[in-house]
């Protein structure tokens, strides 16, 4: 009876109907999700900020009695521990969180979702409150992923559904940890599914802006970054805006590539065995928490307080050097925590840098560093993630500023084609890749059906055939084509048209296989 129960649920007639029927609830579980999602992000920042003020204080007293730096760094050695029997426990709760969402929506990991969110919660609290270089943006988008899934499977929704939930979630995860809605619904629609679905933006654009409602009631209406003087920067200097993208797109490629050295390094037995060397962050923060606190942490008060403009150039070298190396051996280890805001950080001290060179050099008025700092945040994203639209909304509603919108293309724009050139993979795909070659196979079940929605792009392989003309992807069937706000069934003469959504019901077992072959068509060029 239980095999055909399940065999019922998830056969092809019921999921059509599911698929219909979903798209009128969508709003209303979307909205679910991004208030759970809400709650559950304010609660980590909250928890994070107590963790983080309490080691300051601490850290005060330390400084004052050298004394107690003993207990501190004994401290510190225990949290490595309970972190590394977290990741031990929980794989899937290692580093940022954003590449394993990735590989569940594209069916090829699966997450037990209440073990990831309560061992993420806690485990990035424990990484970041010890002072590791990582941000609480990547767990909060797995965390918001894992509430997703925790409704749909409460709801006994099925797998189609579930997918726009758990993206619902992920975008709820980055507005309400940034404060920055729009973001979070750009992300999903760039860079975690890579395409403008009418589905995946009502899912997730209703989960975002109920996640920053719930987070505004919380922390305010404040921008997560406030850089008072920022000023519209005169058109006879964009020309150095110009040139920051160049510097910051191969500054990300080698970040890129420095970031998956030090994952190699990690995964390598060697004097020390690759299970304990997780307490080498963690040995790395204590000490620098002696000596250099300025790294320590995501870097949010760093890139708000510091005065980069008293700051002498050698010293700005100094941290970004030091800022930059504590990241690669925090974000390698594997330890619970996002490269979101570091990253950010280090394109703001590399602009703080940049912008006083040309202060120096060229007569550039001071003033305009801060623009420098700001663009160079951006074009540092870009190069990176390769996410351009989402790096601009990003930084436009972190700061407060949506007068920038020219010089922030521009950067992007530049710093983009830079890291395209030097054939710099984004860093969630080759961080994805990583993660599923050194996890165990997903096996998946034949009976389940899914469907998969594609966009149909200008000078495609699939624009302006007709369907029967087209060799579709084995154990796969086109049952719908969204032209508008029209839904048409097709039939072999129907003609393809650049703009259409192409709807195919496969199996779960062939979903990674379907989709690939739905982009060559969909998206490459004849």
């Amino acid at each position: 009876m239980e095999e055909k129960h399940e065999y019922n649920r998830d056969s092809t007639q019921e999921t059509l109907h599911g698929w219909y029927r979903f798209r009128f609830r969508l709003i209303f579980e979307g909205a679910l999700v991004g208030i759970a999602t809400g709650f559950v992000i304010v609660a980590y920042r909250m928890m994070l900020n107590l963790v983080v003020e309490s080691g300051g204080h601490f850290l005060d007293r330390v400084h004052q009695d050298p004394h107690l730096a003993a207990i501190y760094l004994l401290m510190i050695l225990a949290l490595a521990f309970v972190v590394k029997k977290i990741m031990a426990f929980e794989p899937l709760v290692k580093g940022s969180g954003i590449p394993q969402v990735e590989g569940y929506l594209q069916n090829i990991i699966h997450m037990n979702w209440l073990k990831v969110l309560v061992l993420k919660f806690f485990g990035g609290l424990m990484s970041i409150g010890a002072g590791l270089s990582l941000g609480r943006e990547g767990p909060s988008i797995q965390l918001g992923a894992a509430v997703g899934k925790g409704i749909s499977q409460l709801l006994h929704r099925k797998k189609i559904e579930e997918r726009f939930l758990v993206t619902g979630g992920a975008s709820a995860g980055l507005a309400a940890a940034f404060n920055a809605p729009l973001a979070g619904v750009m992300f999903a629609l760039e860079e975690v599914h890579k395409n403008f679905s009418p589905m995946v933006l009502a899912s997730a654009l209703v989960a975002a802006v109920s996640a920053d409602f719930i987070s505004k009631n919380f922390f305010g209406m404040e921008p997560v970054f406030r850089f008072v003087g920022l000023q519209n920067l005169p058109l006879q200097y964009y020309h150095y805006a110009v040139l920051l993208g160049v510097v910051m797109g191969f500054f990300g490629v080698f970040y890129n590539k420095m970031l998956l050295k030090s994952q190699e390094y990690y995964a390598r037995d060697g004097l020390i065995k690759k299970d304990n060397k997780i307490f080498i962050p963690f040995i790395m923060a204590g000490i620098l928490a002696l000596a250099y606190p300025q790294v320590l942490g995501g870097g949010h008060d760093l890139l708000s307080h510091l005065d980069y403009n008293g700051m002498a150039i050698a010293a700005l070298a100094l941290l970004l050097l030091i800022k930059f190396a504590f990241t690669m051996f925090s974000y390698g280890s594997g330890a619970p925590g996002g490269i979101f805001l570091p990253l950010l950080v280090l394109g703001g001290v590399a602009g703080a840098l940049y912008g006083n060179l040309l202060v120096l050099w060229f007569d550039m008025p001071s003033a305009f560093v801060l623009n420098m700092i700001v663009y160079a945040m951006l074009a540092y994203f870009t190069a990176i993630v390769r996410a351009p639209i989402t790096g601009i909304i990003l930084i436009s509603e972190m700061t407060g500023s949506f007068q920038h919108f020219l010089p922030l293309t521009m950067v992007a724009i530049v710093s983009y084609l830079v890291a395209d050139i030097l054939e710099s993979e984004p860093i969630y795909e080759s961080l994805l890749e990583r993660l599923v070659d050194n996890m165990p196979i997903f096996v998946t079940s034949e009976r389940i059906k899914t469907l998969i929605e594609a966009p149909v792009f200008m000078g495609s392989l699939a624009e302006g055939k007709k369907v029967k003309e087209i060799e579709w992807p084995k154990h796969s069937l086109l049952v719908s084509l969204k032209r508008g706000h029209k839904e048409i069934i097709p039939c072999g003469d129907t003609k393809i048209q650049a703009g259409d959504n192409l709807v195919v019901l496969t199996n779960e077992s062939q979903v990674k296989t379907t989709r690939i072959s739905l982009e060559e068509l969909s998206q490459s060029y004849e």
